[in-house]
């Protein structure tokens, strides 16, 4: 396991100060503000203490309130709201300087039979053929070093990998609003299923709104053309996976509208497998 991957783990390990109370730190992220991937992440942790280790999450929703403080704590109180035969329910509000940043919803399900069906798996190169973000990111002489060191730092724990150029990369031009990334933890992870879904919650805020950044030839906060930040977010969890092991992103953006883009994806495994949908709408205006 790598260093980065470690000191990953450890902080979505939260503190519990009380029965239903935890408190979470951050680190540094790419913007001035706590990374939103990593308030969800927590938030789901929390949440998942409280519930039975045979009922695996199934769906989150939330919600970013406030730009997080990455200097100072961060607390999570679970609301213990539905504990039924089958499902389990959480309602989980993050709180900074006395005031609620972020509030997530959480259901959890016992393992049960049911009819089955997916979206097929859309076509991808081999992850093994594509540059790592170090190898991607040192060929960007556009853009500037501090930025190509917060990009690789927020990314040394998980191996993320684009098929095509990102949004920084290549801009100037629109493209089809779709975007493929491979990626998993670069290191091993235990079998808790609850660990995996938490990675890749932390994952999924990366990069799914790059797919309305390439509808309008736009390179993001990189280089400056937009200002952005998520509003929600949303991720139901259909089958088991692990987040070490490879996973493609199918990212696209159906709408922007009003200074808000949407963008909606799914997940699978390598081996076909339909693990995850996820749905983002975020902030994305053009500085005046």
């Amino acid at each position: 396991m790598s260093q980065a991957l470690q000191d990953l783990l450890d902080l979505l390990d939260l503190e519990q100060i009380e029965e239903d109370i935890f408190r979470g730190r951050s680190h540094s992220a790419v913007v001035p503000r706590v990374f939103g991937g990593q308030v969800a992440a927590q938030a789901l942790v929390a949440a998942g203490r409280t519930v039975p280790a045979d009922r695996p999450a199934h769906s989150l929703h939330a919600y970013f309130l406030r730009p997080g403080d990455p200097g100072a704590p961060i607390v999570y109180t679970v609301d213990r709201i539905r504990d039924g035969r089958s499902f389990t329910t959480r309602r989980v509000v993050a709180v900074q300087h006395g005031k609620p940043i972020f509030h997530l919803s959480a259901s959890f399900q016992t393992y049960e039979e049911g009819l089955e069906h997916q979206a097929p798996m859309p076509s991808a190169p081999d992850p093994a053929t594509l540059p790592t973000s170090h190898e991607r990111l040192r060929g960007y002489g556009h853009l500037a070093p501090d930025v190509v060191e917060r990009f690789l730092e927020a990314r040394e724990a998980v191996d993320l990998r684009y098929v095509d150029e990102p949004p920084y990369g290549r801009f100037g031009e629109p493209r089809e609003p779709h975007s493929q990334v491979w990626f998993r933890t670069n290191g091993k992870l235990d079998d808790d299923p609850l660990l995996h879904v938490v990675l890749a919650t932390y994952v999924s805020d990366m990069t799914l709104l790059d797919s309305v950044l390439l509808a309008h030839g736009r390179g993001g906060w990189a280089v400056g053309d937009v200002v952005g930040a998520s509003l929600d977010h949303a991720m139901w969890f259909h089958r088991p996976f692990r987040a070490d092991e490879w996973l493609l992103y199918d990212q696209e953006s159906p709408s922007a509208h009003g200074g808000r883009g949407l963008g909606q994806a799914r997940i699978y495994t390598q081996d076909g497998q339909l693990a995850i949908t996820v749905i983002q709408e975020g902030v994305v205006r053009v500085p005046r």
